[in-house]
């Protein structure tokens, strides 16, 4: 018989095609369907198989761990394979208890271990719904390899859900309070917290700079470097040229973000973020009164729609400033008589 009940309450099932023979054991609770479907399957595999060929690709229900290995191999090639990886490791000590066909269910244990939770003493432990998503995205993308190989016999990528993120910050800062900043940093640090708020580049673009991509009159951001993996161009305005001569900076990433946080606290401001610099150069361009769209192409934002969320916020500051001239107003106005 190709399909046999184990005493555990699964199935065994065993096919035999040209003497070549193949077999799969299912976990108790399966279904007779399941079973037969399998089968179908173990037998499709074996007549496709070439004949010089030894081993057969059967697709089955993975492991999670066989599917972030996977995703580990595909990680080699990506921008950032390191971070890549990091983010599959992460995922290592939920996916040892399921295996693929239980992708929702993992995603919900990882999902609730992971979420932030503010303790007794009102700190916050646990992970940002970003970084959570980063984890599960880990595992979605190896589903999906393991079952564009063969490895898997459904797509359970689908699955698996991301968390609706809010990563809209609204910290936007003015001249004084960058200077505030930048005089307890270092000169590396202090450099590039000027290079990123007079050119409006990420953290990473800053650090890429090298004295070929400075200009005449425009710093040249390659598209390796950015985000979007686009090339732009930003001017050179004549307040950023004096620290251009710091390029390229004699810091790394973990060098620069340390130095920030110190500078930061130091000016008693440690809410404040290095991106919030290229937040802060957007809100002060539009305040003074640069086309959307000009702003868009010096951030190098992929539609007007990401820069039309700055001019929001600079109307909801300003908003804020004529609440407060209409409360003092309204404190010093003389009441209207009553009505007779």
């Amino acid at each position: 018989m190709p399909i046999q009940k184990t005493a555990s309450g699964g199935y065994e099932v065993r096919v035999c095609v040209r003497g070549e023979r193949a077999h799969r054991r299912l976990p108790p609770g399966t279904l007779a369907s399941a079973a037969k479907r399998v089968e179908s399957e173990l037998r499709l595999a074996l007549e496709r198989k070439p004949r010089a060929e030894k081993s057969v690709v059967i697709p089955g229900d993975p492991a999670m761990v066989e599917i972030l290995a996977l995703y580990r191999e595909e990680a080699e090639h990506l921008r950032s394979p390191e971070t890549a990886k990091h983010h599959a490791t992460r995922a290592e000590p939920w996916a040892r208890k399921y295996r693929a066909s239980q992708a929702r269910e993992c995603a919900a244990h990882i999902v609730k271990d992971m979420r932030q939770k503010v303790d007794a003493e009102g700190k916050k432990t646990g992970y940002t719904p970003a970084t959570i998503n980063r984890t599960l995205g880990a595992l979605k993308r190896g589903l999906r390899l393991a079952w564009e190989r063969g490895a898997a016999r459904e797509d359970w990528s689908g699955h698996i859900q991301r968390l609706a993120e809010n990563n809209q910050r609204d910290v936007y800062l003015d001249i004084p309070q960058v200077q505030a900043i930048a005089l307890h940093a270092s000169e590396s640090v202090r450099a590039a917290i000027w290079i990123a708020l007079l050119t409006g580049c990420r953290r990473g673009e800053v650090l890429a700079l090298r004295k070929e991509d400075i200009g005449q009159d425009s710093i040249l951001i390659r598209a390796g470097n950015t985000k979007t993996l686009r090339t732009r161009t930003v001017p050179i305005v004549p307040a950023l040229r004096p620290w251009l001569a710091a390029v390229p900076l004699t810091i790394n990433y973990e060098g620069l973000k340390t130095g920030f946080r110190r500078a930061r606290e130091a000016a008693k401001m440690p809410h404040v973020h290095f991106h919030d610099l290229r937040h802060s150069c957007a809100t002060i361009l539009l305040g003074l009164e640069v086309p959307l769209d000009v702003v868009r192409d010096i951030l190098g934002h992929t539609t007007i729609k990401t820069t039309e969320r700055y001019a929001h916020a600079l109307v909801h500051r300003q908003r804020g400033a004529m609440e407060k001239l209409s409360a003092l107003t309204d404190l010093h106005q003389p009441r209207a008589p009553a009505a007779a």
